[in-house]
C-alpha cells in the first residue's frame, strides 16, 4: 500500500474499533428480510441503451484536491442534481477525516429518494475493514460496498464480501494492477473498477482502465474511477470496455452537471 492508503486504513482501523463486535451471517441476512430493499447497483450499471452509466459521486474533500465543496454542502442536494441530470448511481463519501463526509449524509439521500421509481442505487464509499461497517451500510439505505483490494488481505476480503451478500448489498471491488484484478477475480467479484489514481503518488493514468478492463472476465461489470472529466476521457474508457465511470470531482465543480453527465454518458 501507499504510505497515504496505509494512513487512511490505519486511522480507520482505530475509528471504528469502539464499534467492533461480532457481526453473523445470520444478522446480516435476517436485517435484510426485515429492512426496505435497496434498488440494484449492478443493474444500473449496465444500462439498456447501451450508453455509459455515470455513477456521480458526492465528495466535500480529498487527500488528492483539498477542500472540491463547501463543508456546509447538503449532501441531499447535491444527489438531487445529479439525479435530475440523470446519473445512474450515486456514490457517496462517508469517510469524515479525509473526505468530510458522513453515514448520515448516506442515510439522508437513501431516505430522501426511497419512494422514488426507478430508485437511485447508492454505494457507501469508505475504507471497509471489518462487516460491522457493511451493517452500516446497509441500515444507512445502501445499495452497494467498496472493497479496496490492495488494503486488505484475503481473509478480509472474503469477509466483507460474504458480509455484502448477506445484507442484500453488491460490492465494487477496486483494483489498481493485474495482481489485485487476478485477487478480486479468485473472489468472486461480479463489478471491479479500475481507480487510475496511483495512491502512492496521487497521479492519474487513464491507461490503467485501458490495460487493465480488455483482461476483465467477460461476466463482470467494468467500472473506471478517478481522472475522468472530459467527454474525451469517458470516452477513452469506454473504447477500453467500461460499463460505468465514477467521477467525482470534476461533476462537483462542474457549472453545468447536467451537461457533463450527458456529455460523458452519450460517448
Amino acid at each position: 500500500m501507499s504510505d497515504k492508503l496505509t494512513e487512511i486504513m490505519a486511522w480507520k482501523r482505530q475509528e471504528i474499533a469502539p464499534l467492533v463486535r461480532e457481526v453473523s451471517l445470520s444478522e446480516l441476512a435476517a436485517f435484510n428480510a426485515l429492512a426496505p430493499k435497496p434498488p440494484s447497483f449492478a443493474a444500473a450499471l449496465r444500462r439498456d441503451d447501451g450508453k455509459l452509466a455515470v455513477i456521480a459521486e458526492i465528495k466535500r474533500r480529498s487527500p488528492s484536491a483539498g477542500a472540491i465543496a463547501a463543508a456546509s454542502l447538503s449532501a441531499r442536494d447535491q444527489a438531487v442534481k445529479y439525479r435530475a441530470a440523470g446519473a445512474a448511481a450515486l456514490s457517496i463519501l462517508t469517510d469524515e477525516k479525509y473526505f468530510g463526509g458522513t453515514l448520515g449524509d448516506l442515510a439522508g439521500v437513501t431516505s430522501f429518494f426511497r419512494q422514488d421509481r426507478p430508485a437511485v442505487p447508492c454505494i457507501r464509499k469508505d475504507f471497509m475493514v471489518h462487516p460491522i461497517q457493511v451493517l452500516q451500510a446497509r441500515e444507512a439505505g445502501a445499495s452497494a460496498i467498496l472493497i479496496i483490494v490492495r488494503a486488505l488481505n484475503d481473509e478480509e476480503i472474503a469477509a466483507l464480501f460474504s458480509a455484502a451478500k448477506f445484507a442484500g448489498l453488491d460490492a465494487l471491488f477496486e483494483i489498481h494492477n493485474e495482481s489485485e484484478l487476478d485477487r478480486a477475480v479468485k473472489h468472486g467479484a461480479k463489478i471491479i473498477g479500475v481507480n487510475n489514481r496511483d495512491l502512492a503518488v496521487f497521479r492519474c493514468d487513464l491507461g490503467l482502465s485501458e490495460r487493465l478492463i480488455p483482461l476483465f472476465p467477460k461476466h463482470v461489470i467494468a467500472v473506471s474511477e478517478s481522472g475522468i472529466f472530459t467527454g474525451a476521457d469517458a470516452a477513452r474508457v469506454r473504447a477500453a470496455g467500461a460499463h460505468a465511470i465514477l467521477c467525482g470531482e470534476a461533476l462537483m465543480k462542474a457549472p453545468d452537471t447536467a451537461a457533463l453527465i450527458e456529455e460523458f454518458g452519450n460517448r
